[in-house]
């Protein structure tokens, strides 16, 4: 059985974004998906979240868990059984630093996570982040500081729309062994605030995989930084897929 709900404060969340080729990402998604356009290019990128006091809202704070997390992370649409467009996230990979988190995803709340050793610097403005799995097929690199304003050529000109953008996609859907459904989960946020992030290194073994991303086909467009943010995760319905070609993951 499934918990219903998760509450808890996002202490850190870092969005690096990447601009992608849709005609390369395409092949990559399984249906229903497909990506969701900025200016002609798919977005894609990594979610990198510390989490506190996290538990059932029933219980006390102060008996929450704290870990840090990774999602590599594809805005998609597609179109539900009523014909309604949706749009939210596909997530091919989960990365966890709790070894409950590994256990539990998939299990006890949706999202199946792979185990991996984050270290992490970060004094309330700089932030330098690294990750690898514990299996040796992930590396990710953060650094930088947070900024006032989005990078020149961004696909977004403006923190309002970049965080607009965002916003909308609270739905993910994640990855599972079986490959016949998506695991979904809802972030709902009570306070939602995003500035830019400012990035010295953005480093990803993900998203520099030639296989999948051919030279050229994918590129950094900014970062985006939450503070202190509460906020809750409930259960979505899971997702039947047909496969498409599998990310690595």
């Amino acid at each position: 059985m499934r918990l219903p709900e998760l509450r808890g404060l996002i202490r850190r969340r870092l969005l690096v974004n990447y601009r992608v080729d849709p005609q390369v990402l395409q092949p990559l998604l399984p249906a229903p998906f497909k990506p969701k356009l900025v200016n002609g290019q798919a977005v894609a990128g990594i979610c990198l979240i510390r989490l506190e006091q996290i538990r059932p809202s029933w219980l006390p704070s102060t008996l929450g868990l704290t870990s840090e997390n990774a999602a590599h992370r594809i805005a998609v649409t597609w179109c539900d059984k009523e014909g309604r467009e949706r749009e939210g996230v596909y997530i091919p990979r989960r990365d966890t630093g709790s070894i409950l988190n590994h256990f539990a995803g998939g299990r006890i709340f949706p999202g199946e996570h792979h185990k991996a050793v984050f270290q992490v610097r970060d004094d309330g403005d700089n932030v330098h982040l690294k990750l690898r799995s514990a299996d040796k097929s992930l590396s990710v690199e953060v650094k930088g500081k947070e900024n006032e304003s989005m990078p020149p050529g961004s696909l977004f000109p403006t923190v309002e729309a970049t965080s607009d953008f965002f916003r909308q996609g609270s739905l993910g859907y994640s990855e599972t062994k079986c490959q016949c459904h998506l695991d979904g989960v809802v972030l709902q946020t009570e306070d939602w605030q995003i500035k830019p992030f400012a990035a010295e290194i953005t480093a990803s073994s993900y998203f520099s995989n030639q296989h999948c991303f051919p030279a050229g086909s994918v590129e950094f467009d900014c970062a985006l930084i939450m503070r202190n943010i509460e906020h809750k995760w409930l259960p979505a319905s899971a997702l039947a897929v047909k496969p498409g070609q599998r990310l690595p993951n």
